[in-house]
């Protein structure tokens, strides 16, 4: 069977790398000057990962399916899905009060306006959980930040600042403690010794539960 690759991405990076996304498509990303014949054969190559990635992924229960924004839809917010009403005289564009209400005259950018008031929460609920765990180990850090990374949770920088996915405010919370306290953990190791893993078990034993949880449903976590 023919493997079909949906993107290749050429940039100034010096290996390539496969990704089989959350719609089992597979994207290569190549260093600029590598020809499709080299990247088809590294594809070749890695047939049997990338056969058993798709299948994992066709198999997972339950499916994603885009967000439509219709009524009684449901949305992630703190890992529980709370179903969304379209309202007509609401001068917000969304707003939350154990459901979701989206203003009908803001339909036409529903996807944009979610986004924002996720962010919103990412931010206010995450800066407070890093302030928390900071505090109860003395973690100097300097700002967090709110990306749209579609890969990574959570990342760190040497110079102290902090960044998180704003999807993850869609996570039960303890799952959002779990990579809060890794990423200040990254402030004190870089990378992944057996000391990093000892320090994160100290300030949550059972962090690997919810370690494994955002493995298995971190592809839930989207629009």
């Amino acid at each position: 069977m023919d493997i079909e690759i949906e993107k290749i991405v050429r940039t100034k990076r010096k290996t390539i790398a496969l990704q089989v996304t959350d719609d089992a498509t597979l994207i290569v990303r190549a260093p600029l000057d590598i020809n499709d014949s080299t990247i088809m054969k590294v594809v070749l190559d890695h047939r049997e990962w990338i056969e058993e990635k798709k299948r994992e992924i066709e198999t997972r229960d339950p499916k994603f399916s885009p967000k439509e924004f219709v009524n009684g839809e449901g949305f992630l917010y703190l890992g529980r899905y709370y179903r969304l009403k379209i309202v007509d005289s609401q001068e917000e564009p969304l707003k939350f009060e154990n459901g979701f209400y989206l203003s009908r005259d803001a339909l036409p950018r529903a996807k944009e306006v979610f986004v924002k008031w996720y962010k919103k929460m990412a931010y206010e609920k995450i800066s407070e959980r890093v302030c928390w765990y900071a505090q109860k180990r003395d973690f100097k850090y300097r700002k967090v930040n709110i990306t749209n990374a579609q890969k990574r949770w959570g990342s760190s920088s040497s110079c102290g600042n902090l960044n998180f996915s704003w999807r993850l405010i869609m996570a039960p919370l303890p799952v959002v403690d779990y990579v809060v306290v890794h990423e200040l953990v990254h402030l004190e190791e870089r990378n992944h010794a057996k000391s990093f893993w000892n320090k994160v078990k100290m300030l949550m034993p059972d962090y690997e539960k919810h370690k494994d949880w955002l493995k298995q449903n971190g592809y839930l976590l989207r629009l």
